[in-house]
């Protein structure tokens, strides 16, 4: 069943015929076929569909950024030299003295490593989803809290809570 099964992963991340735009739409899209995908080969290969459901926002995550960006995002070869090239400088220097260096060391690799991230395609749309995403990440919506009131008072703290 090998070639069953792996047809079929391919095929949950199969998005040129969808007539959704990259986003949360196209990411819960794929997230359907996942659980799809376990619900048919879980009774066979419980462990296997219990590490694809719990892993399902993460394998699905780069459809949310512009469709031109995707290879980059899903094959992340650059990141791993990143990592790779700070831990070999942070190696030679043995120990950090404190965090400003630590951080320091960080940026100076991040940013020479930036110079090769530089070829991506930028349209309209892809900025306005990217600024989407970002917005997401670093202003998640916040939910109004009400404290308990006696009798039919009227609440005089409300509170926002992340």
């Amino acid at each position: 069943m090998q070639a069953e099964i792996k047809d079929a992963y391919w095929k949950l991340y199969d998005t040129e015929n969808l007539k959704t735009q990259p986003g949360p739409k196209l990411a819960g899209l794929a997230g359907n076929r996942i659980t799809e995908m376990a619900a048919r080969y879980g009774p066979t290969y419980p462990a296997a569909m219990k590490c694809l459901l719990t892993d399902r926002e993460g394998l699905a995550a780069y459809l949310r950024f512009p469709a031109e960006h995707r290879h980059r995002v899903r094959y992340p070869d650059f990141i791993e030299r990143t990592f790779g090239e700070t831990r070999r400088r942070a190696k030679v220097i043995g120990r950090l003295p404190g965090e400003t260096s630590c951080l320091t060391l960080v940026w100076a690799v991040l940013d020479r490593a930036s110079r090769g991230w530089r070829d991506l395609t930028m349209t309209a749309g892809g900025l306005r989803l990217l600024q989407d995403l970002r917005r997401g990440l670093l202003d998640p919506p916040r939910t109004r809290a009400v404290t308990a009131t006696r009798g039919g008072e009227r609440p005089e703290n409300v509170s926002a809570t992340a």
